[in-house]
């Protein structure tokens, strides 16, 4: 029997009216989103349902809005259970509360503050991003290489094959996509983002977020739980933490995290959250293992 793995979406995912069907249709997503607003100490729920766009796009509103709705379609799911998780950068949280290495409360004012940092820090030191599409990881990481004598600049998201996102200082992002044109990158698109997420641009975040980690109280986690620092499995608690204060600096390894909870035996992938994003990165690793998306009330009728 091939296993099952639930893989939560990352910043992006968002969308106005996330979540809305599944407060109005189920008593215990309602108590969830409605303790979600008090946790993160802004009235998130009414960004989420009705928007607008500009506010929600805002990444210390993102963040909790997409978790919040991933964690709550999770917890419906009564019928099928997962063996492993992972989750797309901030996604990760969702994997964790999942797995039960923390609660989601907890979750929630984590994930608000990871937001609120990351949005000050992109503020502080301005950055951008940048998607390289058709490139090999060594050379791509060699162009990086290259273009930091211009300016901070680093492989953030190693998404599938050929496709990463690079992030860094406006001058370091810069010169790498030109770098990245003349090697013969078959796209090189810069990114609309409020900062420099996954590069050391976002230290101060980083930083911040130590003690809040250190605050908070975690478990180990009850099934293996792939990180995005390693790409490996984790189960103990501390390591968690510690991936987790490290994660915010670090490049997202999802292509290495999807193979390897494969070659661990995963069989069935189940996107849990806003949007497609993930399905399409899993169908480009690998187009032999079955992949489903769970985003709206609709979606969990039949697991529930």
């Amino acid at each position: 029997m091939g296993k099952r793995a639930f893989l939560f979406p990352g910043q992006g995912a968002q969308y106005v009216g996330m979540a809305k069907d599944i407060y109005e249709n189920n008593d215990l997503a309602k108590e969830l989103i409605n303790k979600a607003d008090v946790a993160a100490d802004v009235n998130l729920s009414e960004i989420m349902f009705d928007g607008p766009m500009d506010k929600l796009k805002m990444t210390d509103i993102t963040q909790p809005a997409i978790f919040v709705h991933s964690v709550v379609l999770s917890a419906l799911i009564k019928s099928f259970k997962p063996d492993m998780v992972a989750g797309h950068s901030l996604g990760e949280y969702s994997a964790l509360v999942a797995a039960g290495s923390i609660s989601f409360e907890q979750a929630v004012k984590l994930v608000r503050f990871r937001g609120q940092g990351m949005l000050q820090a992109g503020i502080d030191n301005p950055g951008t991003m940048a998607a390289v599409l058709g490139m090999g990881n060594d050379k791509l990481e060699e162009i990086c290489k290259t273009a930091s004598e211009k300016g901070v600049v680093q492989c953030a998201n190693f998404n599938s094959p050929g496709q990463v996102v690079i992030s860094g200082s406006v001058d370091g992002v810069h010169t790498a996509m030109e770098l990245a044109k003349e090697a013969g990158s078959r796209m090189v698109k810069e990114l609309v983002v409020s900062g420099a997420f996954h590069s050391p641009l976002m230290q101060s975040a980083k930083d911040s977020l130590k003690e809040k980690l250190d605050e908070a109280s975690f478990n180990d986690a009850q099934i293996p739980v792939y990180a995005n620092v390693t790409a490996k499995p984790v189960t103990d608690k501390e390591e968690i933490k510690t991936l987790l204060f490290e994660q915010v600096t670090s490049p997202v390894r999802w292509e290495e995290t999807i193979k390897n909870m494969i070659a661990d035996g995963a069989t069935e992938f189940v996107e849990i959250g806003p949007g497609k994003v993930l399905q399409g990165l899993v169908k480009r690793i690998d187009k032999s293992v079955n992949i489903i998306g769970i985003d709206k009330f609709e979606d969990i009728k039949q697991y529930m």
